[in-house]
């Protein structure tokens, strides 16, 4: 080989070498500043934090949107900035956070729940129930998810899946009283007075004193015309809650369908005086 020759090759050596070495400095400067970027972040997420604890949006707002500049591929932060948007009541603002949230991190529950529940309080109850059906498949044992699935179908009017909801709620946690007491308001709205009659007994089993929960048996009572029966759960109510006018103004009713006239007029005017707004005590 000629010296020509070995020089020229020894150079492109050193040309490689470099090459590589730029290459890997450069590598390394971007990892370093990717970790710095998440690091400051992490830190105004900290500020942003301290400013919520003292009631403080506006300064935590500061400090989440600053967060998100960072990193905006932190999911924690868009997620935190969605809570304080919340906080403040800007629902739109919120959602549009918590969605990015759930995109950077779609195995997470817990954003996907806030996020539907932005979605419940702007009313738009389709995304709502997407989400939280989404948060259930990922937390298949949490209740609380489930129990928000249930009212909002029942609150939709979609008693049947509000029934089945329930029901999958009660399963994961059967001595949940209140579960057990919705389900027999949506039993009941679809005409199902005894599954309904079943699921107030059962939510009293759980917790005895829930007096409206014993007016809305009496309730179902008086819809099959079980006017003892109503009276009985009716006065319970009262031994409890002596100031609940409804169940004054149901007493009333049963009273009256007895042709107890004179006690019945006491319970209606009884009912007025403590809810004045009480329509069917009138």
């Amino acid at each position: 080989m000629t010296d020509a020759a070995r020089r020229a090759g020894t150079t492109m050596m050193r040309t490689r070498h470099w090459a590589r070495s730029v290459v890997l400095g450069i590598g390394l400067t971007v990892v370093s500043g990717c970790t710095l970027g998440r690091d400051l972040a992490r830190a105004r997420l900290a500020d942003g934090d301290a400013a919520l604890r003292q009631r403080n949006i506006d300064a935590a707002l500061v400090e989440f949107r600053e967060a998100v500049k960072l990193d905006p591929q932190l999911a924690e932060a868009h997620y935190k900035l969605g809570l304080a948007y919340k906080e403040k009541g800007a629902l739109d603002d919120a959602a549009t956070s918590l969605q990015e949230a759930v995109k950077l991190d779609p195995k997470n529950a817990t954003p996907i729940i806030e996020l539907g529940d932005v979605y419940r309080l702007l009313n738009r109850i389709t995304q709502a129930i997407r989400a939280y059906t989404m948060a259930r498949d990922l937390e298949p044992r949490n209740f609380d998810i489930r129990f928000r699935l249930a009212t909002l179908y029942h609150q939709s009017g979609d008693l049947e899946k509000a029934v089945e909801a329930y029901e999958d709620a009660i399963r994961v946690e059967p001595r949940n009283a209140y579960a057990r007491s919705n389900l027999g308001a949506a039993l009941a709205a679809l005409g199902r007075d005894y599954d309904a009659i079943k699921a107030y007994k059962d939510s009293l089993e759980c917790n005895q004193a829930q007096p409206v929960v014993l007016v809305n048996l009496a309730t179902v009572y008086i819809n099959q015309e079980r006017w003892d029966t109503a009276q009985r759960a009716l006065n319970v109510a009262l031994s409890m809650d002596p100031k609940l006018s409804v169940a004054h103004e149901r007493l009333g009713y049963c009273l009256w369908r007895r042709q107890s006239y004179a006690a019945a007029a006491e319970h209606y005017e009884k009912a007025i005086e403590l809810d004045p707004k009480n329509a069917a005590a009138y």
